[in-house]
């Protein structure tokens, strides 16, 4: 139970500081706690053997007003010491997943549902912050505060009624635990069916439109209702065991206060204890409620801290399969680019969907990537991004292979325009900024209107500042396609890799941008992938892929010549065009 701590222990020993402060002014308030009691006790004996005094009674009011601002001003320093150490590990632990996050490939998102990232970024570091938090205040008060209690029960009253008032406690101990062991269980498994909810939601609300253009929204709310159904439950089972920790104390304590003062009732009439003594033990015998109550809270909290910490740590003990070299080389200029036998398959696949690649590509050049869908156009880019490991064969940069830069690097040259847009949820200006930071409007604006944008912008109610709203759903396909060129182009990369990136745009439109791409890319490298062939006609050179392998190479003078794929479909497209 307590191996959460363990687990904790990098961060309690780099602010072991913070929480020895915390712990000891959490000691000293418990410890001036103790003291009122035992005045207000002498108090009930002085005034019963009518010994009470103005001059003593004035004395005692003082001292309870001293003991009980030092309390209060200690409290104080220990609550905001202790707390705010929970804060700090919640954003460390954020961060740390964030920065996690940025490093993993899309083999760890295949893996990891993005509901469930949320869920342990959220719900998850929140139950850890709480261990570090509550979880220290209930282990103390626990142990300390309550050993010191039954300290001053012992030995300045009677240890004889004290030993009597906690026979209750072993039993506590073996029911706490138990209960401890079914929260462990029933979280785990709580968390688990919250982070598919998550998933779920996230999922319907990017795909609200093809829900609805797909009558599908009773479909989806019968699902929803028994994700959430499912979630229920499973939280309820949570609580049934939760629910059990408040009336199981509440007995175990009334049996205690029964013993007590049963008990020490008859130890007055016997004359071993005073009637002050009484009332003082009683009173303790109520401090001790917390303490014991603190014993389940510790549990529950333990058990749901450890519970979450297991999750979070298998997320961030995920191993990045492509990493930096340990002796990273670095580059200077880019002068070609070279594919050299290279071959790939996907993770749990057994087929190649790259096979004996074997491509020059001079700096300046414009290459052109087409065949069917699903021939490895895209495969054959996330190789060049280093996105994926298990590729056989070489890809070099100016003769050094990439797999020997540093990734951040290597990622640095290259510009990348993929398939599906991603505008983030901020302006116009913000998303294109996102390829370089420091942009002027004046820069920002000549990116547009190389990608063809600024009619589109004049339509914008607020220009430059136009909120694009969740995954730039207040913009078309063709609008998003167009941002996303213009933030690839601001930020004027040496290798420029644009995947279909054309695709939601009209002909005029293309052939704009294209003539503006062969004006400003003039000895810079760049990769056009497209299904519209009418994109890569000015291509240096042009490659055929066809299950993986390039089956047809050369301009597109040379690839009309031949009697293959590339003239049967740039044939059919003209056909489509002139009909339509």
């Amino acid at each position: 139970m307590f191996g959460v701590f363990k687990k904790l222990s990098w961060f309690f020993k780099h602010y072991w500081k913070r929480y020895s402060f915390a712990i000891i002014a959490l000691c000293t308030a418990s410890a001036i706690g103790l003291i009122p009691p035992k005045v207000i006790g002498f108090t009930i004996d002085q005034i019963q053997f009518n010994t009470l005094t103005m001059e003593l009674l004035q004395s005692i009011i003082l001292i309870i007003i001293v003991l009980l601002t030092a309390h209060y001003t200690i409290s104080f320093l220990w609550d905001y010491t202790l707390f705010g150490g929970a804060v700090i590990l919640e954003k460390w632990m954020r961060t740390k997943l964030m920065i996690h996050f940025l490093k993993m490939t899309p083999t760890f998102f295949g893996k990891y549902r993005t509901g469930d990232l949320m869920a342990r970024a959220t719900n998850d570091l929140k139950a850890i912050s709480q261990t570090a938090g509550f979880g220290v205040l209930t282990l103390v008060d626990s142990s300390i505060f309550m050993l010191m209690i039954i300290a001053m029960m012992g030995f300045t009253i009677s240890w004889k009624l004290t030993l009597a008032a906690l026979l209750p406690l072993p039993v506590m101990a073996f029911i706490m635990n138990k209960y401890g062991a079914a929260i462990h269980a029933r979280f785990m498994k709580a968390q688990a069916a919250f982070g598919e909810m998550n998933n779920d939601v996230l999922e319907s609300v990017r795909g609200v439109r093809v829900i609805r253009a797909f009558v599908q929204e009773e479909q989806e709310l019968q699902r929803f209702g028994r994700m959430t159904e499912d979630v229920y439950l499973k939280n309820m089972a949570v609580t049934k065991i939760d629910a059990l920790f408040e009336p199981t104390m509440k007995i175990l304590v009334g049996l205690s206060y029964t013993i007590g003062l049963g008990y020490g009732a008859f130890l007055v009439f016997e004359n071993q204890l005073t009637f002050g003594d009484l009332v003082t033990f009683n009173v303790y015998l109520g401090m001790l409620i917390w303490p014991m109550f603190a014993v389940g809270e510790l549990i529950n909290i333990l058990q749901r801290g450890n519970a979450s910490l297991d999750r979070v740590d298998a997320t961030l003990n995920y191993k990045a399969d492509v990493t930096n070299p340990e002796a990273a080389q670095e580059l200077s200029s880019i002068s070609q680019l070279d594919f050299e036998q290279v071959s790939f398959s996907y993770p749990d696949t057994n087929y190649n969907q790259l096979q004996d690649i074997n491509l020059h590509v001079p700096k300046g050049a414009t290459i052109g990537v087409v065949g069917k869908t699903g021939a490895g156009k895209t495969t054959f880019f996330k190789l060049m991004l280093r996105q994926y490991p298990g590729m056989k064969g070489k890809i070099t940069l100016s003769g050094i292979q990439i797999d020997k830069l540093n990734l951040a690097s290597l990622r640095s040259w290259i510009g990348y325009v993929p398939q599906d847009q991603m505008m983030f949820s901020k302006t116009i200006r913000e998303n294109i900024q996102f390829g370089k930071l420091a942009a002027t409007d004046e820069e920002i604006y000549r990116a547009l209107d190389l990608a063809y944008f600024l009619n589109d912008l004049k339509q914008l109610p607020n220009g430059l500042d136009t909120e694009v709203g969740e995954s730039g759903i207040t913009l078309s396909g063709g609008q998003k396609q167009r941002l996303a060129l213009a933030r690839a182009f601001i930020k004027e990369p040496e290798i420029l890799i644009l995947d279909d990136s054309l695709s939601a745009v009209d002909g005029k439109t293309e052939a704009m941008i294209i003539k503006n791409l062969r004006n400003e890319r003039k000895n810079k490298t760049t990769f056009i992938a497209a299904h519209r062939l009418s994109a890569v006609t000015h291509a240096d050179h042009i490659i055929v892929l066809e299950q993986g392998r390039i089956v047809e190479e050369g301009n597109h003078e040379e690839l009309m010549k031949n009697n293959g794929w590339y003239k049967h479909q740039y044939e059919q497209q003209q056909l489509e065009g002139t009909e339509v």
